[in-house]
């Protein structure tokens, strides 16, 4: 069942975003990727994680930009207590999630166990990079949005 609910395609009315989502697993350093830069307008989604509208916390990521432009996630910073982030799934069901909100946090001081600890809840996380950019070691920080479910219902044919 985990995979027939799996994501597909991810809307977010409030900063204009819509865009497919693609499953990512682990990196060798055990750390979650990030969808090809060829894609920036994709958008990642934790495989080995909960599947967004089931219980836990699911996670999905995307590139803020990259050399040759702006990605999906540029104004995730934008996005407003309350704002709706809509995940269709291949289960054909609609996981309508409201942000509860936006945090901005450096490298060295990101809270793994707030972001990625489980909920018993159905959470989301939407994470992409933030802070200073500098081509040595890339953004300095994560923004991280938190939401909950509010509704999972069928989607109309």
């Amino acid at each position: 069942p985990q995979e027939r609910a799996r994501p597909v395609k991810v809307a977010v009315p409030a900063i204009f975003i819509e865009a497919p989502v693609t499953p990512l697993g682990l990196d060798r350093k055990g750390q979650l990727g990030a969808p090809p830069l060829s894609t920036p307008m994709t958008v990642g989604w934790h495989r080995h994680g909960p599947s967004p509208g089931d219980a836990g916390t699911a996670v999905l990521v995307g590139h803020r930009d990259t050399a040759t432009g702006p990605a999906i996630f540029l104004n995730l910073k934008m996005l407003r207590r309350g704002d709706a982030v809509k995940v269709t799934r291949a289960d054909r069901r609609i996981a309508v999630f409201t942000v509860d909100e936006v945090q901005t946090y450096t490298k060295d001081k990101f809270p793994n166990r707030k972001v990625y600890g489980h909920s018993s809840r159905a959470e989301l996380r939407l994470i992409t990079c933030g802070g200073r950019f500098d081509k040595k070691h890339g953004y300095s920080a994560n923004v991280v949005v938190f939401a909950h479910l509010a509704s999972l219902k069928k989607h109309a044919a």
